[in-house]
């Protein structure tokens, strides 16, 4: 039985760079014998490499970095390697990513999802353990960070280059992993999309599908034999205003690869009071398997899942709309939303935006008109 621990999102950030700078790696304590007991162990590094000389890109969030000690790190905690695609990963532009590449492989630390052009990124990662090979797809929902032909970045989650990969690893393989970045920030649920995104992954040959991204864990579920998990939550990821919250409980996943595929999961806390990764006891440990068992029975139901997204698309529709709207101060905003003043967005106006965005041919024309003014 070969063993593949899979981890969500390290961002060395706050107190947690603090104490890399200072050669401390004391937060993986704890995790260090479960990654020990793995064949394989994979961590989403969610920031690139970069430099004094890097200069942060024109974007949406925040633009992450860290410095090479955090690899050093990585390799404390017991990983061998690393996936790359995510959103962050372009955050200081080309020469980070290259810096990125360069430590990554001096430290002799794998990485995939992520390469110099569109190609390389699609590159999956093989390796072999008791003579079976292990293929491990990763790719990450477009936003800053994607390669194009010419300039290095993340795999996209494309479905016509996803579902080729994932045929190419299947003919060449005995396992296939895909490991998805993406889903909506702090929300515990998949989307429709998701679930159906993901069901589709599995029957196209996928053995196992493990997302993260959203900041907070997700559950999971068993779909024609094989587990896709929604969401792992971070993995070791400081934050100052986000304390005693989802944003701080995550776990990770113990892969079973053998005759027949099954998983181990490993629950935590981290970055909350203490600056470390802390593994679940007791209350806590009985207080976050009710929660898991509770996301999982909305998602076995689609039906269920569709009525969550409902729910949450109405709380997040304000936000949304605001973004096309002509006013740029706030309050501005926010009195039009009210109907206090007028929208200056006439519904003939919405109709043209949502036919922008909804149509494929028309939404292409607009991402590279929109890609040429940033």
């Amino acid at each position: 039985m070969i063993k593949l621990l899979i981890a969500g999102d390290f961002c060395p950030q706050d107190r947690i760079a603090g104490m890399i700078e200072k050669n401390d790696f004391s937060f993986f304590e704890e995790i260090r014998p479960i990654t020990s007991s793995a064949n394989y162990s994979i961590v989403n590094l969610e920031c690139p490499i970069a430099d004094e000389t890097c200069e942060p890109i024109l974007k949406s969030g925040p633009n992450l970095k860290c410095t090479s000690k955090a690899l050093s790190a990585i390799k404390y905690g017991g990983f061998d390697g690393v996936t790359l695609a995510n959103n962050h990963l372009n955050d200081y532009g080309e020469q980070a990513i290259t810096i990125t590449f360069r430590e990554l492989n001096s430290s002799g630390i794998n990485s995939v999802g992520a390469g110099r052009t569109l190609d390389e990124s699609n590159k999956p990662l093989i390796k072999e353990i008791y003579g079976k090979k292990i293929a491990i797809v990763n790719f990450c929902e477009s936003e800053f960070s994607i390669a194009t032909k010419y300039s290095a970045g993340a795999s996209p989650l494309d479905l016509v280059d996803n579902q080729r990969n994932i045929a190419t690893c299947r003919s060449c393989a005995d396992f296939v992993i895909v490991i998805v970045h993406g889903g909506h920030e702090m929300h515990q649920l998949p989307s429709p999309l998701m679930q159906k995104t993901y069901r589709w992954f599995v029957e196209m040959g996928a053995d196992a599908v493990i997302n993260h991204h959203q900041h907070c864990y997700s559950g999971y579920e068993i779909y024609k034999n094989r587990p896709i998990f929604y969401g792992l939550g971070n993995f070791c990821f400081d934050k100052p205003t986000y304390r005693n919250s989802i944003w701080n409980e995550g776990y990770i996943v113990m892969l079973k690869l053998d005759n027949e595929i099954s998983f181990d999961i490993i629950p935590y806390h981290q970055c909350d009071a203490d600056p470390t990764i802390q593994i679940m006891k007791y209350k806590d440990l009985e207080k976050f398997y009710h929660s898991l068992a509770s996301l999982n029975n909305i998602i076995a139901d689609p039906l269920l899942v569709e009525a969550d997204f409902e729910r949450y698309y109405k709380g997040a529709e304000r936000s949304v709309l605001g973004l096309f709207s002509p006013y740029s101060n706030r309050y501005l905003r926010g009195a039009a939303q009210k109907g206090l003043i007028p929208s200056l967005l006439p519904k003939k106006k919405i109709a043209r935006i949502y036919d922008y965005i909804n149509c494929d041919a028309h939404r292409n024309i607009a991402l590279r008109c929109l890609r040429d003014m940033i």
